[in-house]
């Protein structure tokens, strides 16, 4: 297997930098999202509440669903990290059973549809765990984030053989050279060279983790998305469902879009060359 660097950029692309700051993006973004209460407000009653108001009494309602959306994609980022960190070991490890193991296991999880692992993490899974004699719960925003993490552990699998393989060889045969084990290579010598190159596509993943977190929504998790539909059901004024559909897309795009940019200057700093 021919070793590539994580974070080369080849092809006509190379050159590219993209402006750090952007201030046209969030302004378009604001006029949009009056021009869709201007809209809303024009095909409203002419008496009873404003379609701005309407969308200001939700707004609380659908920011704290959002701020949950926010947790269970931290907490299946963690439980992700972790599992897929083990599993990237397993893909490098030198001898062939645990790699085939850990090959089968990333390979399927990285390739099944998210939603259909959360249904089967929401379904088979059960109520409550029985370890002795006590009986712990398990609740369903719990089975979420384990469904969550399973193709995120995948993926993280993948970075982090990437990341390691990526070390030149030399880095390798100077830790044999010291007599050291394969743990005590990758622990000291391998890992702290692979940790910044793992970092921005490990950002990467999580902005597609906390946008991905919508999907709970189907398996009948209150969080952003579920409040939005309630709130356009319980007025029944179907114009508010494209300022309030907007209203949330914003808070998504507020919290991502400085990781995304992040990303982008960790992976100019962090460049791998040659």
């Amino acid at each position: 297997m021919t070793d590539l660097p994580v974070l080369r950029r080849v092809g006509p692309l190379a050159g590219f930098r993209a402006p750090l700051a952007l201030p046209a993006l969030p302004l378009a973004a604001a006029l949009f999202f009056v021009a869709s209460l201007a809209w809303a407000q024009t095909r409203s009653a002419p008496v009873g509440e404003s379609a701005a108001a309407a969308v200001l009494r939700w707004a609380p309602l659908i920011f704290g669903g959002f701020l949950f959306n926010v947790l269970v994609s931290v907490l299946s980022m963690a439980v992700g990290t972790a599992l897929g960190f083990a599993l990237g070991l397993l893909l490098i490890a030198p001898t062939r059973l645990p790699r085939g193991v850990g090959w089968a296991l990333t390979q399927f999880f990285r390739n099944a549809p998210w939603l259909v692992l959360l249904f089967y993490a929401m379904f088979l899974l059960p109520f409550e765990l029985h370890l002795g004699g006590l009986e712990i719960p398990l609740p369903s925003w719990a089975k979420a984030v384990l469904g969550l993490s399973l193709p995120v552990a995948a993926n993280f699998a993948e970075i982090v053989r990437g990341a390691l393989q990526s070390i030149p060889e030399p880095q390798w045969s100077a830790a044999r050279g010291l007599a050291f084990g394969p743990l005590q290579t990758i622990r000291l010598v391998i890992l702290p060279q692979a940790v910044r190159r793992m970092l921005p596509p490990w950002m990467n993943l999580y902005a597609i983790l906390t946008m991905a977190t919508t999907l709970i929504s189907v398996v009948g998790i209150q969080d952003g998305l579920t409040i939005t539909r309630a709130a356009i059901a319980s007025d029944a004024r179907p114009e508010l469902m494209l300022p309030l559909y907007l209203f949330l897309l914003l808070l998504f795009f507020v919290y991502c879009y400085p990781i995304a940019r992040a990303t982008l200057a960790l992976e100019r700093r962090f460049q791998v060359r040659g």
